[in-house]
């Protein structure tokens, strides 16, 4: 009842992923997770498919020629470059807990080799997509 009687203050960010940027890191980390974890599944679905026979395995890896497949790819690509990398930032803060009084210096370093790494990236694999129109 204390807490909901307390003046808000100017530091209150209100509702969830509407205050820092811990919060968005934490919500695209959780994301880029679950979109890693749902390829390794289709990806094992893709594999098995050899079972039914040579022909079939063909037929599916046939469809990764399209170039929207290969967007597809580059998005995969990005999330495992930003879910590594945030995490990278969360095994420090855990193994160097002095390091969580300059969160927003460590975050904002990984923000940032995330962007040049994934523009990086993104201009070798677009080149490669280009090249298969």
């Amino acid at each position: 009842m204390a807490s909901r009687l307390r003046k808000k203050q100017k530091d209150d960010f209100g509702t969830a992923y509407r205050g820092h940027e811990g919060q968005w890191s934490w919500m695209f980390h959780r994301i880029t997770g679950v979109a890693v974890i749902l390829f390794l599944f289709a990806h094992v679905v893709d594999t098995a498919v050899i079972g039914w026979g040579p022909e079939a395995y063909d037929r599916v890896t046939e469809a990764y020629k399209n170039p929207a497949v290969h967007v597809l790819e580059l998005g995969l690509v990005l999330a495992v470059l930003y879910h590594s990398i945030n995490g990278m930032k969360v095994t420090l803060i855990d193994f160097f807990p002095s390091l969580a009084g300059h969160i927003k210096v460590v975050g904002r370093t990984s923000a940032i080799v995330f962007v040049v790494s994934a523009a990086i990236v993104t201009g070798i694999m677009t080149k490669q997509i280009i090249d298969l129109l």
